[in-house]
């Protein structure tokens, strides 16, 4: 195998390669390698490695709907203990006022 400096860029015939991209094997100058989460890769590989998120920053939309639907739940949550309370305290006061005040004990 020719060392780096001996070898041209896969996309420019005419310049000295600067790196090898550890997906596709293959070696480019500076301008066709770029760094990527620390690693140097060509655009080739990035592209094919950029396809799936993209499609997560569309699923982040879905993300989105996912937090309001969290909160809308979290809500419902809330109104539906409240009116589960004030339930219970209409329930209460239904009871004779002797019940509430505790001398309905001591005559047992």
């Amino acid at each position: 195998m020719s060392s780096l400096h001996q070898t041209k860029c896969m996309n420019h015939a005419d310049r000295e390669a600067a790196a090898r991209c550890p997906t596709c094997k293959q070696f480019f100058c500076r301008e066709c390698i770029t760094e990527h989460k620390g690693r140097l890769i060509c655009t080739a590989c990035l592209q094919k490695i950029d396809q799936p998120e993209t499609e997560k920053k569309d699923g982040a939309f879905r993300g989105v709907g996912r937090a309001v639907a969290g909160g809308l739940r979290a809500l419902l949550s809330l109104v539906m203990l409240w009116m589960l309370f004030y339930a219970i305290g209409q329930l209460l006061l239904l009871f004779p006022d002797s019940f509430h005040s505790g001398d309905m004990w001591k005559d047992l």
